[in-house]
């Protein structure tokens, strides 16, 4: 609205004008009007924007959204790049995203309409092509989503708004996999030389891996790794037709990692960020005093863990010369039963963790009491394995453990250090950042290492083809890093990926779960509690895999 007094001055100028002129100036003041308004718009808009900024421990890896199977930075790829279908934040329920409809045309055959009128952010139309290409990047050797894409052969176009995905055989979770199979731009990606992903083990960089294109709600604006992001709404994205959809009035988002803990928590205390992903345990007794914040706590389907070395002949770095000690489960066994782990629940992560025996966790399809027995904290019985294991005096290991990625991480491997210490293993522990070391254990560098596995299908094939299976092709053993093997477990994994009868799937899980447990293939410690602490003002929905619903984010 122009006010009473900016009425007068602009009309009053002209009452006594000749016609002519009086025309041409009234031409002048439509047109200064017409700026006006636009200026007036152009203040509500800048009113009406809200950012949204956020922070937790570490940077993701990488903006390929096939290189690196982490979950922090899946979860940030999913503000951007969109897939078939993806999981409603209350249900946990597929639900269409890219595609509208699926069925199951053959066993080995489902058919997917694709959505129409879905653009990339650069106002190119998503294709059929598009969707294809980016399954069997999927597919590609540098790619780490392989285990997304297990039981597909390939992915086949039938025409501009339908494809097809060929199966090796029945695949009871394929619509759970494809959430995390996001589409990329075949242009784009043929323009920037981006058509393989970014192999994570090597320092070679393709330009989708500090840049990205997709349809998401959001799209980069800004990304200096370790230091900060920027992400800005996307016009093109048709989900802002329906408030359904996305009720978020969030138009930018910011993140800053921040390793240091006490740093985290005095961002939020002060505002400078309106979120964090994982305040530390010590800080949440304050966090939760402060009037202008809140704290929401749920418990995440990742199960933490550690895993060893049970291939090469002989462990570099250790005393014990000529074999490798971490192949005897009476060894593995000793290491599993010196760990106190009610004391890391009490005292390291100040009860936000469920102690845990199985590689999975509650939240998980294929979970069972039976299956998630521990065996118990007994310094006394890991001294005599250790003996009747020709090793009565320890022996010294090189010990791996992420200082950025879990609740605690770094403080869980120091004090399990110091619990080894007390049976004679002298564990040599390095921390290193994110972004390091996941491509350094994927190099099988590490003797025992640290790893917390989500489970984004909530299906435990997904854990157990990931850790358990012997290392081969499709996502098999893509992350047993320890380089356990099996045969007896090779079977129960391949009859679990196919078996369609859930009653039956999940008698083989929970024999899975039961062998891993009696080889000791790795040493379970627990299931992360997650506490996210916010300001007043946020309304997000907590979510299992720890992962922000970018479309339902307000800032209030």
């Amino acid at each position: 609205m122009i006010s009473p007094l900016l009425t007068i001055f602009i009309v009053s100028p002209i009452v006594f004008m000749p016609a002519r002129a009086l025309v041409s100036e009234i031409m002048k003041i439509k047109l200064s009007l017409l700026a006006a308004s636009m200026v007036l718009a152009g203040v509500a808009s800048t009113a009406a924007a809200k950012t949204f900024k956020w922070t937790s421990a570490s940077d993701i890896p990488t903006l390929d959204i096939h290189s690196q199977n982490n979950a922090l930075g899946n979860g940030v790829h999913a503000a951007i790049y969109e897939s078939l279908v993806y999981y409603n934040s209350k249900t946990f329920k597929p639900e269409p995203a890219l595609a509208t409809a699926w069925k199951l045309v053959t066993p080995s055959q489902m058919r997917f309409t694709l959505r129409k009128g879905v653009k990339f952010s650069d106002g190119s139309a998503l294709t059929a092509d598009d969707v294809v290409f980016s399954i069997m990047r999927a597919l590609a050797k540098t790619s780490n989503f392989s285990v997304y894409a297990q039981g597909i052969d390939k992915a086949v176009k039938v025409d501009e708004s339908t494809v097809d995905i060929m199966l090796k055989g029945p695949n009871p979770v394929l619509i759970n996999q494809l959430t995390e199979l996001r589409v990329m731009s075949k242009a784009w990606a043929e323009k920037n030389k981006s058509v393989e992903p970014k192999d994570i083990r090597t320092k070679d960089e393709s330009f989708a891996h500090r840049n990205a294109m997709g349809s998401g709600a959001y799209m980069v604006k800004e990304w200096q790794p370790d230091q900060k992001m920027v992400l800005v709404k996307n016009p093109n994205w048709w989900g802002w037709a329906d408030g359904k959809v996305a009720p978020t009035n969030v138009t930018e988002i910011v993140y800053t990692p921040i390793k240091s803990e006490a740093t985290r928590g005095a961002a939020l205390l002060s505002g400078e960020v309106d979120f964090s992903l994982d305040p530390s345990p010590q800080d949440l007794p304050r966090l939760r005093a402060a009037p202008s914040l809140k704290v929401m706590d749920g418990a995440e389907n990742r199960t933490v863990f550690f895993g060893m070395d049970q291939f090469r002949a002989e462990l570099p770095g250790s005393n014990i010369k000529g074999k490798n000690p971490l192949k005897d489960v009476r060894v593995r066994k000793a290491l599993y039963q010196a760990i106190d782990i009610a004391a890391i629940n009490r005292v390291t992560m100040r009860g936000l963790s469920q102690p845990t025996g199985a590689l999975v966790s509650p939240q998980v399809n294929g979970w069972t009491k039976k299956a998630d027995a521990r065996y118990p904290f007994n310094i006394d019985a890991a001294k005599k394995l250790l003996t009747e294991a020709g090793y009565p005096d320890g022996f010294e290991v090189d010990f791996a453990c992420p200082n950025n990625r879990y609740i605690n991480d770094e403080e869980i491997c120091q004090g399990v250090t110091a619990m080894w210490a007390k049976i004679g293993v002298k564990a040599k522990l390095r921390t290193l950042p994110l972004v390091t070391y996941f491509p350094m254990i994927q190099r099988y560098e590490a003797s025992i290492y640290m790893l917390g596995w989500g489970v984004p299908t909530f299906d435990a094939l997904y854990s157990l083809q990931s850790l358990v299976r012997t290392v081969g092709a499709g996502g098999d053993g893509n992350y047993n890093v320890g380089r356990y093997s099996n045969p007896q477990m090779d079977a129960l994994v391949e009859r679990m990926k196919k078996e369609t009868d859930l009653k039956n799937r999940n008698d083989l899980i929970e024999k899975a779960l039961i062998l891993s447990h009696e080889d000791v293939s790795h040493i379970p410690l627990h299931n992360q509690i997650i506490p996210w602490a916010m300001k007043k003002n946020i309304d997000v929905v907590h979510r299992a895999d720890n992962r922000i619903d970018w479309r339902l984010v307000k800032v209030n």
